[in-house]
């Protein structure tokens, strides 16, 4: 099958998005699938406002019409809401194209976080984009009941992966500080809700590994807070699996890939009972879920590290991706635009 893939989150950027693109990637290639990846890399870019690790392209109408074209998929899959999907999206219903979309990101709760403007307003555009798409990809069941709440449809399941060959346990080589390691590893910034495990009043030693708009106001806030800053591949992989525990306190997660990475470490998780850990963690196996971080870190200390572990060994990369390549086989004529 020939698939084009529009996205505007792309290498170079390190995000739960693109680590999931990259991977379904390589899994299509493997199946013997022809790829088209529409990326931000083949046009002129602007940063994305709030974001900027995010690079916009400027004017791409014209661009992604001429790739695919020229290429002719038999499947079209727009994977973000950016320039890029929105070109694409137009392609499509000119051409009376067939196509599905993703729901990656928790949009309205990002802007919320940022700016005065009502999630009501986000997710009417979101209907409006998202409305033409012969089925839209979400990555867990809550999810999925969310946004069928909100008036979208039709929602398939897309679930996630993890590589358990680079994310495993003997990867430990010790961190220093005083134990138990408590660790955040993601993005830093104001929709991740870092500073709700910074403030945990707790015996051990924090350490947060990424970077992101608030790490430096955070770093100067909290001092005794080990930042590591980003960290790629193995030595990523090396931290996290050096931990005792893995506090994810992110209310506005799709899904949370670092959770099943974690796991694979063989590190139980911290989380709150919300979307993203409430589909991915097995409550009281693999973490402990709370609306007292606390409590759930103090608890999560206790688990089986084997129990997470095997947990991760039976999400592959390689099975999420047969169930995407399913959702985006599209047949029939085109579907109508639709306004917000």
């Amino acid at each position: 099958m020939k698939i084009a893939i529009a996205t505007d989150a792309w290498l170079p950027q390190t995000n739960g998005v693109v680590r999931t693109l990259t991977e379904t990637q390589r899994c299509l290639r493997q199946e013997a699938h022809e790829l088209l990846l529409v990326t931000p890399q083949t046009f002129r870019t602007v940063p994305c406002p709030s974001y900027p690790e995010i690079r916009l392209a400027l004017f791409p109408r014209r661009g992604v019409s001429r790739l695919l074209d020229e290429f002719r998929p038999d499947a079209l899959h727009i994977a973000t809401e950016g320039s890029l999907g929105l070109a694409a999206r137009r392609w499509a219903l000119r051409r009376g194209q067939p196509f599905t979309t993703a729901y990656h990101t928790q949009f309205p709760r990002y802007v919320r976080a940022r700016a005065p403007i009502p999630v009501t307003v986000s997710f009417a555009l979101l209907r409006w984009f998202h409305g033409p798409a012969a089925r839209t990809m979400v990555p867990t069941e809550s999810i999925r009941k969310e946004l069928a709440e909100q008036g979208f449809g039709p929602l398939v399941v897309w679930g996630r992966g993890v590589d358990t060959d680079l994310f495993r346990p003997d990867r430990a080589s010790g961190l220093p500080g005083r134990r138990p390691i408590m660790m955040y590893m993601g993005r830093v910034a104001v929709e991740k809700n870092v500073e709700a495990f910074l403030s945990l009043d707790l015996p051990g030693t924090k350490y947060v590994v990424g970077d992101g708009p608030a790490r430096a106001a955070l770093a100067r806030r909290y001092p005794d807070v080990v930042f590591t800053g980003a960290h790629y591949g193995e030595a990523l992989a090396g931290r996290l699996a050096s931990a005792d525990v893995f506090v994810f306190p992110s209310r506005t997660d799709t899904f949370g890939l670092v959770l099943l990475e974690a796991m694979a470490c063989g590190v139980p998780v911290a989380a709150y009972p919300v979307s993203g850990p409430i589909d991915v963690v097995e409550n009281g196996r693999t973490g402990i879920l709370d609306e007292d971080l606390a409590v759930a870190v103090a608890s999560a200390l206790k688990l089986d590290r084997g129990d997470c572990r095997e947990f991760a060994l039976g999400r592959s990369w390689e099975a999420a991706t047969q169930v995407f390549s399913s959702h985006v086989e599209c047949h029939g004529g085109g579907v109508p635009e639709q306004r917000p």
